[in-house]
């Protein structure tokens, strides 16, 4: 299944007009925050081989970042690890995508959003997509955004906090990174709420 510009031409022969695609990454890992991006796509312009980021080499969405960067509008927003911990991870990731769409430099009209769930907060008329990254051009192109945004967040802590490998892991609960855990201790930008940081700060 290859992403299409099928919801944008619905939402558009709907009359709307700015439709902007919505993604998050980062509500599974135990360090660093949640990043959502909100694109506005050009239909004249869109950058070929647009997908899930997942699917996607890291060069591919290297060059794809640029690419979508030169020719739309692009919102990144984040949620903090004090936003996890105080609301929870759907609720952070939810409002990282508000505030994404707020970041707009134009106002869209209608939203997709990957997932099942309209954020509380968001008042513009919107659409869930399950799966979306892999179905809509518009949400890949913000699933390509957040990857990238919040893998720079995260080789950036790993400068700070070496030894948990942050910078391959990007905050992932891998073998080294719950090893570096149990020897070093728990930072700062670790969610202390999660069960494999929580378990090592209760046995401390």
């Amino acid at each position: 299944m290859q992403p299409d510009y099928s919801f944008e031409t619905r939402a558009r022969a709907q009359g709307y007009s700015r439709i902007a695609g919505i993604d998050e990454v980062g509500r599974g890992p135990l360090a660093g925050p949640v990043t959502a991006a909100a694109v506005v796509l050009d239909p004249e312009r869109i950058p070929e081989g647009l997908n899930d980021s997942k699917k996607l080499s890291h060069k591919k969405r290297e060059a794809l970042y640029s690419q979508i960067m030169e020719v739309a509008d692009v919102s990144i927003a984040h949620a903090s690890v004090e936003e996890i911990e105080e609301h929870n991870i759907l609720r952070a990731s939810h409002i990282a995508m508000v505030r994404a769409v707020e970041g707009l430099k134009v106002p869209p009209d209608y939203c997709l959003i990957d997932g099942n769930m309209i954020p509380r907060g968001m008042t513009l008329r919107a659409e869930t997509i399950i799966k979306g990254d892999a179905r809509s051009v518009s949400i890949s192109a913000a699933s390509i955004m957040a990857k990238i945004c919040r893998d720079y967040v995260m080789l950036s802590l790993a400068q700070q906090h070496p030894g948990y490998g942050w910078e391959t892991n990007m905050g992932y609960g891998s073998k080294s990174h719950i090893s570096a855990l149990q020897k070093l201790g728990v930072t700062p930008h670790h969610r202390r709420l999660f069960k494999p940081v929580h378990n090592i700060l209760w046995q401390e």
